[in-house]
């Protein structure tokens, strides 16, 4: 069992920045992935970005690829998403995610384990 707790979020005009970070915590250790997914109101939830348990292999949505960044802390129980350039089109709650060890970082389908999300509001 895995705890994942955001924080980061918070209102932001447009072309600003933001940075989303993620700690987890409890019994359940391994060389799980962890990643981001949004989702705005009336809208799917979208697969923004992961990183493998080492930090060595990221993903990032192509859509945002040019301005956002994930990156894992040293201690492999923290992930962050730096988010700059930012558009009225990010606006959303913004999750933080794990999977199990073993998964594929870059598969939106592995990820099981989900914080309580972030709002990210970003206006004109």
């Amino acid at each position: 069992q895995v705890q994942l707790v955001e924080s980061g979020g918070g209102s932001v005009q447009a072309g600003g920045s933001l940075r989303l970070s993620c700690a987890a915590s409890g019994r359940a250790f391994g060389r799980y992935p962890m990643g981001w997914f949004r989702q705005a109101p009336r809208k799917e939830r979208e697969f923004v970005a992961g990183v493998s348990w080492s930090g060595g292999g990221t993903y990032v949505l192509d859509s945002v690829k040019d301005r956002f960044t994930i990156s894992r802390g040293n201690a492999k129980d923290t992930v962050y998403l730096q988010m700059n350039s930012l558009k009225v089109e990010d606006t959303a709650v913004y999750f933080c995610a794990a999977g199990e060890p073993g998964s594929l970082f870059w598969s939106p389908s592995g990820y099981v384990y989900w914080g309580q999300g972030t709002q990210v509001t970003v206006s004109s």
